[in-house]
Order: structure tokens, then sequence, then C-alpha cells
């Protein structure tokens, strides 16, 4: 295979991460622990300049005989993914120092997962889907367990090691199935031979079905979700930010490239299973969150609750479904930084503390912070006029023109009992007394995250149309 240099050019900002990644790791394997500031700033540095190559010059094709490829919806998704794995990185200095577990690895290690997300999100073939996925997925194996003196953080690593494994096995053998039925692993090929007639062979469903399955792992979809409360909930809590944006973004992006690419012949069969997983992912986020007292799990069962309405947007299999879909995990990265931003300001004592009834009293102690986690929980219960839910109002139009009534319905109907766990904060914040208030966070990266993060949920309430003009770009990607 011969590569020549529009090969090169495509894949610029991949190239660069990976170079970068791997300087910043030799320096500090040269340097020590002394080198882990100069790294870990770096590293958020070196993922905000490949989100600005991503589109200074913006370039359109395949590459690398057409594994890869680049247009304006993976260019969008892989800026969503960077700049949170770089707010990601900033979030978690503070947090190691204080657990005295803060090396030069562990924004490599971002670097490298993150590196890996992008060659999802761009693959055009089943064997760079799956060489993405697994750089992406080795790396957050281990910044899971990263803090190895804890005990939870060791058993979410170990958990979301064996569940993922098994979720890779199936990508797997599904994706041999479809190559044997196929004839080929290139998207290319695949649509080729279902247009031809191989969408009407059972094999080729079935392999489908295993892919779908392990996509569904990686973006928490029920009945794929039962890691995400355990990881969540132990993972040290600036990874559990990272788990919660862009995996995230990066599998739903591959799962819109992989069902509305090679597979949109086979629409019908593939809409039933989204439809099932969007439906029963939207139920159990809004009910198993209602007992939660940990904050840490009780966004973990959001999170599932978000991809279910995410796809219910995808499962419209329309123009307009993919847009929705591109806006609200763009309003779903801002909320989430936010609310994270403001779980790692939670300490009581010098001691970070996770649970509901913690925040008691908040409104009276730290007026700002309280004010930030409100617009975050009430843009995530979707109140109007909120950027949750113009997010959640396009993905139910979507679905309703592709008449899927009844999922559409059943999404109205999680989404206002989700909101009972989300007021229940606010209202512990301000309406609930408590002797010991948390400590005063001092001027930091959190405070800016959050801060930022309110600025950007007010602007996206108060003027959705740029946002989704940007979205309605990404779309059309899909439907030259």
């Amino acid at each position: 295979m011969v590569v020549g240099l529009e090969s090169w050019t495509l894949a610029r900002p991949e190239l660069f991460l990976a170079a970068a990644a791997m300087l910043l790791l030799i320096y500090g394997v040269v340097r020590g622990e002394v080198a882990t500031p100069f790294v870990s700033v770096t590293t958020s540095v070196v993922l905000l300049v490949t989100a600005v190559l991503l589109f200074a010059p913006y370039r359109e094709g395949t590459a690398f005989a057409s594994l890869f490829i680049v247009d304006r919806l993976t260019a969008t998704m892989k800026a969503m993914v960077l700049v949170g794995a770089a707010v990601a990185v900033l979030m978690s200095r503070s947090y190691f120092e204080q657990a005295k577990a803060w090396r030069f690895e562990y924004p490599v290690l971002v670097a490298l997962a993150t590196l890996g997300m992008m060659l999802m999100i761009s693959a055009n073939d089943l064997m760079s889907l799956y060489v993405g996925l697994e750089l992406q997925s080795l790396a957050l194996y281990v910044i899971a367990a990263f803090q190895r003196d804890s005990l939870r953080s060791t058993e979410a690593g170990v958990k979301y090691f064996v569940l993922g494994s098994v979720a890779s096995g199936m990508l797997l053998f599904g994706a041999s199935l479809i190559y044997g039925f196929c004839g080929g692993t290139a998207f290319v090929q695949i649509a080729r031979a279902l247009l031809d007639g191989k969408a009407a062979e059972f094999g080729v469903v079935v392999g489908l079905v295993f892919v779908v399955a392990g996509l569904a792992f990686k973006v928490s979809a029920v009945p794929f979700h039962m890691w995400t409360p355990d990881v969540y909930e132990g993972a040290p809590t600036p990874v559990t930010a990272l788990f919660a944006v862009a995996p995230k973004i990066a599998a739903i992006s591959l799962m819109v490239s992989v069902l509305m690419g090679p597979f949109k012949p086979l629409f019908l069969q593939w809409q039933q299973i989204i439809v099932v997983a969007a439906v029963l992912s939207m139920a159990l986020g809004a009910f198993a969150a209602l007992r939660q007292q940990n904050i840490k799990r009780l966004m973990a069962y959001s999170s599932i609750g978000n991809v279910g309405y995410v796809l219910l947007g995808l499962a419209s299999g329309s123009e307009k479904g993919i847009q929705s879909i591109v806006f609200y995990l763009a309003i779903y990265l801002v909320m989430t930084l936010g609310v994270f931003a403001t779980i790692l300001m939670m300490k009581r004592r010098g001691v970070m503390v996770e649970s509901v009834s913690d925040l008691a009293g908040l409104a009276k102690s730290q007026p700002m912070m309280a004010f930030a986690m409100l617009l975050f929980m009430f843009s995530l219960a979707g109140i109007p006029p909120l950027a949750g839910f113009w997010g959640k109002l396009y993905i139910f139009i979507a679905a309703v023109e592709a008449k899927l009534y009844i999922p559409a319905v059943l999404g109205v109907l999680a989404s206002v009992v989700a909101s009972y766990y989300y007021l229940r904060i606010v209202k512990v914040m301000y309406f609930d007394e408590t002797a010991d208030a948390l400590d005063n966070t001092p001027f930091g990266v959190y405070r800016v995250v959050a801060f930022v993060a309110a600025i950007l949920v007010t602007l996206f309430s108060l003027a959705p149309q740029p946002l989704s003009l940007i979205a309605a770009a990404a779309a059309k990607g899909l439907f030259p």
C-alpha cells in the first residue's frame, strides 16, 4: 500500500497528537516525577492545539487506502472529544496531588486514549475501527485503576477491564461474521455487498447485532450498562469526568458512522434494536437514579438516560436526527464538565465528599457555586428555556418526524421522572440546613471550569441557533 502526501495531510491532527504523546512520555521517563507538572499542562495544550489543527486548514477525504475518513461530522466530534479530554486533564492535577498519586503517566495515557478515540471516529473500515477502539480502551482501563492505593479505584479498573474485554470480543466476532458474508472489511465494500443482496443473509444481521452490542457497551446503553455505576463511583473523580464525556462522544460518533454508513441498507433491522435500547436506557436512567445518594453514581445513571435520548435521535435515521445528536452532545459535554467541576469542589475539612446530602446549605455558604449547579441541574432536567431543553426538544422532534411516536412519548415521560432527582439536588442546596458546610474552595481550575460551563449553558439557552447551525453542517456529511 503506497501512502501519498494527501493521506498524511488528512491525518495531521492524529499524527501531531501521537508524536506529542511519545515525546512527552520520553521526557517524563528521562526527567522522572519532576516532569509531571510540565507534562500535564503541555498535554492539555497539545490536545487543544490538535483541535485547532482539525479546522486550520479544514480538508475532507479518505486516507490510507480508505481506512481513514475525514468529513465535517468526524471533525466536529473530534473537537468535542479533544476539548473534553483537555479539561479533564486540567481538573486532575489537584485531585491526584492530594491523593499523592500524581504521576506523568496519567496525562500521557489520556492523550493516547484520546488518539484512539479520534481514530475510532474517523474509522472507515472494521479493522481501523477495532484498532482505534482498543487503543482507547487499553489506556482507559489503566486510568480507571490509576489510584493504585485505593481499593475502589482498583475494583473499578478490574470491572471495566473484564466487561470491556467481553464487549470487544463480541464486536470482533460480529466483525468477522460481516467480513465472511460481505467479503470485505471496508465500509464501502460492506455497503456495496448489502446493496447487491447480501442484506437478506441471516449471518450479516447476526454480525451486525454483535457489532451493535459491542458499541452499546462503550456508550453504556441498556442492557450493556452494568459497568457504568460501579466504575463511575469507584474511579477517581477526574477520571469519571473523562469517562462521562470523551469516550461516550467518540463511541456515539462511531455508532452513527457505522449504522448510517455501510449498514444504512439494513436500517429497518437495526432501527428496532436501537429503539429498544433507547427506551430501556431512558427508563433505567430515570428510575434507577431516584434512590441514589452518591452523586457520582447518580451521574452514572443520568449518563445512561442521556445516551437513551441520543439513541432515539439515531433511530430516526434522518438528517435532522443526526443534527439533534451533535447538538445534544455539545450541550451534554458542557453540562457534564460543569457538574464534575462542582463535584470536585465538594470538600469538608479538606476531604472529598460525594453524597447528595453533603450539598445541604450550599446556597448560603457558596451562593455562586450553588447557582452554577442549579443551572446544570435545570438544564439536565430539560427545563425550558435552558440548553438541555432545546437538546431534548430537537431529539423528540426528529423522532416524531420519523413516526417514532411511542418512543418519543416514553422519552418525554422518562425526562419528567428524571427531573425529580435533578431537582432534589437543587432542593438540598437551597432548602436543607446543615451545621457543617462544605469548604470554601479557593479560586482555581475547578471554579474556572464551572464558571465557563455556566456561561456556555446560558449562551446556548438564550441563542441555540449558532450551535444548531454547526450541528446541521456536521450532519450534512452523512447526507450528501
